[in-house]
């Protein structure tokens, strides 16, 4: 199991939100935890000397794309980057210096897979360059995955088939339990479980977690299938929960095992 650290962009900066808050039209509704006075590449640095291949850099939204090309030039082939990603300019998002791409809204329409689109996706950028954000909202007794920025339910039930068509699409999975995302309130347990019994390629989950604890709850749970990703918890996003220091400890520890 691995640590995969995060750089989250609002407005042009690093910032840690409440997912569920971030609403098209909405800004009073917007909930932020942290403001970073840092620069992007700084995060992207810092990673780097920790060796923490496989972070993600996420666009929240317009006004992200120079933040983003900066956090990427400063480690070329370590971060992957999402948030507004298309056919059309995924490859100049590879070209600067990010190791995938990372997708969820512009392959649904209607609410459902539009594999016309998906299959156009692998085309341009390649399977092993493609990241799918399956990220997901309960809704009754399931999981659906959502888009646009988690606003947006689609028909798709995050279940055992989801998982195992779209694995033939992408390199990896992401999958953010939006409900308890930025609010530091414990993982999504029925999610983890789900996705440990069902995932076939690599996958992060994120949403919730708070400590260490976390960490070993979703490798056990997860049945050692799933890497994390954690943001408003750490000491460098403000938090006061987990050090950014413990959080790369037990990703070593996890490397020193396999």
């Amino acid at each position: 199991m691995k640590f995969r650290p995060c750089i989250d962009l609002h407005n042009g900066c690093v910032k840690q939100i409440v997912g569920s808050t971030l609403i098209d039209g909405r800004p009073e509704s917007l909930k932020t935890n942290f403001v970073a006075i840092h620069p992007p590449a700084w995060y992207a640095r810092l990673y780097q000397e920790d060796n923490l291949r496989g972070g993600h850099v996420i666009m929240l939204g317009p006004g992200n794309e120079e933040a983003a090309t900066e956090a990427l030039a400063a480690w070329p082939g370590g971060l992957q980057v999402g948030g507004g990603i298309t056919a059309e300019n995924a490859e100049r998002w590879l070209e600067r210096g990010a190791s995938h791409v990372i997708v969820t809204s512009w392959v649904f329409r209607n609410g459902r897979i539009d594999e016309q689109r998906l299959a156009r996706l692998v085309s341009e950028v390649g399977r092993d360059k493609l990241v799918l954000d399956l990220s997901c909202r309960r809704k009754e007794e399931a999981y659906y995955i959502v888009t646009d920025r988690w606003q947006n339910f689609t028909d798709v039930k995050l279940d055992a088939h989801t998982l195992g068509d779209m694995a033939g699409f992408c390199d990896e999975f992401l999958i953010h339990a939006a409900d308890v995302e930025g609010q530091c309130s414990g993982i999504e347990t029925d999610l983890v479980n789900l996705l440990g019994r069902h995932v076939s390629i690599p996958s992060t989950y994120a949403g919730g977690i708070r400590r260490v604890s976390d960490f070993e709850l979703i490798r056990t749970a997860g049945n050692g299938k799933l890497d994390a990703t954690v943001g408003s918890a750490l000491d460098i996003f403000g938090g006061t929960l987990m050090t950014y220091a413990d959080a790369v400890a037990f990703h070593r520890r996890q490397s020193q095992e396999l």
